[in-house]
């Protein structure tokens, strides 16, 4: 299968990759064109712009938590029907998990991808070291094909001049596009980084439009474009969530009840600004699994949907929102009683705060026996976590990869069953809850799961919502 695709990656964070990747789809987009949007990694804020910018998912491709080998079919799933993708790069082209080599860096994405990559550069502080710079980024790694530069932060047409000599002179790389420095372009930022799309609604459209147009008046969409089509066709089958739940056999298939006729166990995902992290394979796969899967927003319903029998709770900001969240205390009783039921509930970090006790001193749902509050420090990072016990999720033992991104601390950190265990720098670290209560149904954890890396997550938490909905 051959989709024209590129990534667009940089020197380091900072450069601007977000605005010129978003600038590109939509640009691109407003050509007629249908684009594929993709982020290298594990952030979920990143590819809300870039849904916004093309009117379809943006979607991550995490080598740490799903897999090398799963990149290119995940990137065919999502890339069905383009015309073209645009895959963001994390960090610098180089930069990977770390102690692990190029392991989930840009560079190995682009690899797997056997795709273009176009070098996002800040110019604001240099002229003709600018060749050098680049220069060195295309000779590191021969695998990597360097094909293009976009120039960002350029001052004026004096500068930009001086850069295209340079580059011309010492790089043998051309330059698709020089963008000047642009407040208009600017996406407000927090203490976990951007401000999600889903927050901002106007705002964030209009942001997503003046990146497109500033896009489109400064780089050479057609050499983008032609650059993209120089990508091979990639020889992996499109990841498909029904056949890799079938592949865990009847042990772990879809769920009672998945059968044709019979009624799907419905299972309620929290959404809207307060829980915006979700990666959307994981609601693809619930749904292969037998699922009925019906998003809520905690911020406003009143209820669980009607006939929930299972609930997940993904990550987001609930600090940000926690005097609505607490106020709405008919939702946090019918959480209370849904778990105390025995419903299951998967919760992850955001999840987490909202099922305990309190958050910065206010009423949560009392699901959990622990309370959390904000602090500076940003706890960041990829774990290669091990289930300590078994769960509803997984047995005992089962190993699997995830990834860690929160200011909040639990007090205490974890129940009487944690959920994961792994090893930091300062000892082996133990961390969440398997169980609440005395309940076995309860999932709570500040571990961010792809669960396209992990299927069978899904299939037992089908399963669970359908014994639960058949009790």
């Amino acid at each position: 299968m051959n989709i024209p695709r590129l990534v667009v990656a940089a020197p380091s964070s900072g450069a601007g990759k977000t605005t010129i990747a978003t600038g590109l789809i939509a640009a691109l987009a407003a050509r007629g064109l249908a684009v594929s949007p993709h982020k290298v990694g594990p952030d979920y804020i990143d590819p809300g712009y870039h849904g916004l910018a093309a009117g379809r998912p943006g979607r991550n491709l995490d080598a740490f938590m799903c897999g090398p080998e799963r990149i290119a079919p995940l990137f065919l799933h999502g890339a069905a029907g383009a015309d073209v993708a645009v895959v963001e790069g994390v960090m610098g082209l180089f930069d990977g998990a770390s102690g692990r080599g190029e392991l989930a860096s840009t560079a190995h994405v682009s690899k797997l991808l056997r795709a273009p990559v176009v070098l996002v550069v800040d110019a604001s502080s240099q002229s003709r070291s600018v060749a050098a710079l680049v220069h060195g980024f295309a000779s590191w790694d021969p695998e990597v094909r360097l094909a293009g530069v976009i120039l960002n932060r350029v001052a004026s047409d004096r500068h930009e001049l001086l850069l295209r000599e340079a580059l011309e002179e010492g790089s043998g790389v051309p330059v698709l596009g020089s963008v000047r420095r642009s407040a208009a372009v600017a996406t407000p930022s927090r203490h976990l980084g951007l401000i999600p799309a889903v927050e901002r609604s106007a705002e964030a459209l209009r942001a997503v439009a003046d990146m497109g147009e500033l896009v489109a008046a400064s780089v050479d969409l057609d050499a983008v474009l032609a650059l993209a089509r120089t990508a091979p066709p990639l020889t992996a089958e499109p990841w498909d969530p029904a056949r890799e739940v079938a592949s865990l056999g009847s042990d772990a298939g879809a769920a009672p009840g998945a059968a044709a006729g019979a009624v799907r166990p419905r299972i309620a995902v929290a959404g809207g600004a307060a829980f915006s992290f979700s990666y959307a394979e994981n609601t693809e796969l619930l749904t292969a699994a037998g699922a009925e899967v019906v998003p809520f927003d905690p911020l406003h319903a009143d209820a669980l949907p009607e006939g929930t029998a299972g609930l997940v709770i993904g990550g987001g900001f609930p600090e940000l929102y926690v005097r609505e969240l607490s106020a709405n205390g008919q939702l946090r009783a019918a959480i209370a009683a849904f778990a105390a039921s025995g419903g299951p509930v998967s919760a992850e970090c955001a999840g987490l705060l909202y099922l305990g006790r309190e958050l910065d001193g206010l009423p949560m749902c009392g699901v959990l026996d622990t309370s959390a509050r904000m602090t500076e420090r940003l706890t960041l990072g990829y774990r290669e976590a091990v289930a300590l016990e078994d769960s509803m999720l997984l047995p005992g033992g089962a190993r699997l990869r995830g990834h860690e991104f929160h200011r909040t601390v639990c007090e205490p950190e974890h129940g009487e069953r944690p959920a994961w265990g792994w090893r930091l720098p300062t000892g082996l670290h133990f961390e969440g809850f398997a169980g609440a209560t005395g309940a076995e149904n309860v999932h709570a954890s500040y571990l961010h799961l792809h669960w396209a890396g992990y299927p069978q997550l899904a299939a037992a938490f089908t399963a669970a919502a359908a014994a639960h909905r058949a009790g």
